[in-house]
């Protein structure tokens, strides 16, 4: 057997998960055609244990696999020359563990690179760099993003992050809290906060009410609608249409303030826990909830409609910072990036959540440029508040359940995966357990691992002054990248 298969959200003992000799490994890995959701290294005493985990998006499933590795061994054939889905996993992990992946097209530190970083060069008269950041003039974190030109259009460019070393996976190890979940990545608080809940509720065999799920899933959707509302107004803020940026603004203020109402906090703060969530809604917060989104979406759709009317903006938007679908997919984009290029792909639906098996989900005409990733976030937005009306419909039914229950103690040798459909796409913890039930490894995989290339491929053959809209249209996580 060289897979083991679970769902999303589902424990299995480690001893269960499949060992292959690294080279058996590195062969059917190049040769699947399974999306890569994890691939990652743990200290394992003489050795070093790799796990890989796959989707099988059709199907629903996760496939499980692994590799002992004796640590005198120093490479291996690269997958990425077969299979480019494996290009920054193969990267962090040479990084991690100096075992190279031999042959690998762009070998370069992902995250440990402010020594002697060689950046791509380009020789010519009219060719010159413009380098940018790391620090910036704004509130944006630090990340270096340096623009090889030719005159007025950029011929590559080249993302260094890394600058941020916190060390929030062996953080999640020494001391795991809901606190250091939904620290990691501030505008992903409810995202985070469910994944590891749900991890640390499967390590444990914890089983929380449906009540409880229906109310972190609630909040999922309006941290997804009130991101989708500010990143369309911070896009329009990019090209000097400012009514539509302040008008967003406003809207999106709306929603947030509504979850400051539920929890205390206005990004959701402290509502999720292991074992269920702090705050109840009950059927008054239920119906102010859904009178503050009817006012939304009226305003998102009349903003909307006159934003598509302007012949301005649409100049600026249309067939600007197109990334093909087959780039999208070598590069394996995910989220609302990766639709946005006409890639399907929402773990929500994919992975079968229970609570979203009957929900409509209609197809998105991608035109892959910077209109096609303005109009996705108005698709999703208008989406995600029609999801909360039913969510919070169906709430009702299980309103005498309780919100939270004590948690077990951990399981030992155990591995669990949750994935999550954060607003920018899909977020991976993993985590597991030694022989005492202790916590070994906790891996993060933000949906920004994925897309921090396809920024690069966005500008490629557009003009430098193109970059601030396509850099929005991402708009990515430096501190989701910087664990």
């Amino acid at each position: 057997m060289n897979y083991y298969t679970i769902k999303n959200n589902q424990r299995v003992n480690l001893l269960d998960i499949p060992t292959l000799e690294l080279d058996a490994l590195r062969a059917r890995l190049a040769a699947s055609n399974l999306r890569p959701l994890s691939f990652f290294g743990c200290d394992w005493g003489e050795n070093i244990k790799l796990f890989v985990a796959l989707a099988d998006d059709e199907k629903g499933e996760i496939l499980l696999t692994s590799s002992l590795i004796n640590k005198s061994v120093r490479e291996y054939e690269s997958i990425t020359k077969d299979n480019p889905q494996y290009h920054m996993f193969e990267r962090e992990f040479y990084e991690q563990f100096n075992i190279e992946p031999k042959g690998h097209p762009w070998l370069k530190p992902v995250r440990k690179n402010q020594d002697d970083y060689k950046f791509f060069e380009m020789d010519g008269e009219a060719a010159h760099q413009v380098a940018v950041g790391p620090i910036h003039a704004g509130v944006i974190e630090p990340g270096h993003f340096r623009f090889m030109c030719q005159g007025e259009k950029v011929y590559n460019l080249e993302i260094m992050l890394g600058y941020q070393h916190r060390g929030c996976e062996d953080l999640m190890v020494k001391n795991p809290s809901n606190q250091l979940a939904e620290s990691i990545c501030g505008d992903s608080v409810i995202a985070y906060n469910m994944a590891y809940s749900q991890i640390m509720e499967e390590l444990s065999d914890t089983k929380i009410s449906t009540k409880a799920k229906l109310i972190r899933r609630i909040a999922l959707e309006m941290e997804r609608c009130a991101i989708h509302i500010g990143d369309m107004g911070a896009i329009l803020g990019d090209i000097a249409y400012l009514m539509g940026k302040e008008v967003y603004a406003v809207t999106r203020t709306l929603v947030i303030n509504t979850m400051l109402e539920i929890s205390g906090s206005r990004f959701g703060r402290g509502l999720i826990s292991v074992g269920g969530v702090n705050f109840d809604i009950d059927k008054e917060m239920s119906d102010k909830i859904i009178s503050v989104l009817d006012g939304v979406k009226k305003t998102v759709n009349k903003m909307t409609q006159a934003v598509f009317k302007s012949a301005t903006v649409m100049s600026r938007f249309e067939k600007t910072g197109i990334v093909s679908r087959e780039t999208a997919q070598e590069l394996n984009l995910v989220g609302l990036m990766g639709r946005a290029c006409g890639l399907e792909l929402d773990s929500r639906f994919d992975f079968c959540d229970e609570f979203y098996k009957d929900f409509e989900r209609k197809q998105f005409k991608a035109t892959n440029d910077a209109y096609s990733r303005f109009r996705i976030r108005y698709k999703e937005t208008i989406e995600s508040i029609s999801y909360i009306k039913k969510l919070l419909a169906k709430l009702e039914n299980y309103k005498d359940e309780e919100i939270k229950v004590e948690a077990n103690n951990l399981i030992p040798n155990s591995f669990a995966l949750s994935v999550v459909e954060s607003w920018r796409g899909e977020l991976v913890h993993i985590a597991t357990t030694d022989e005492t039930g202790k916590l070994t490894r906790y891996k993060i995989k933000d949906p920004s691992f994925n897309n921090w290339y396809g920024l690069s491929m966005a500008v490629r053959g557009n003009g430098i002054s193109d970059f601030p809209l396509c850099n929005k249209g991402f708009d990515l996580s430096y501190c989701g990248f910087d664990l």
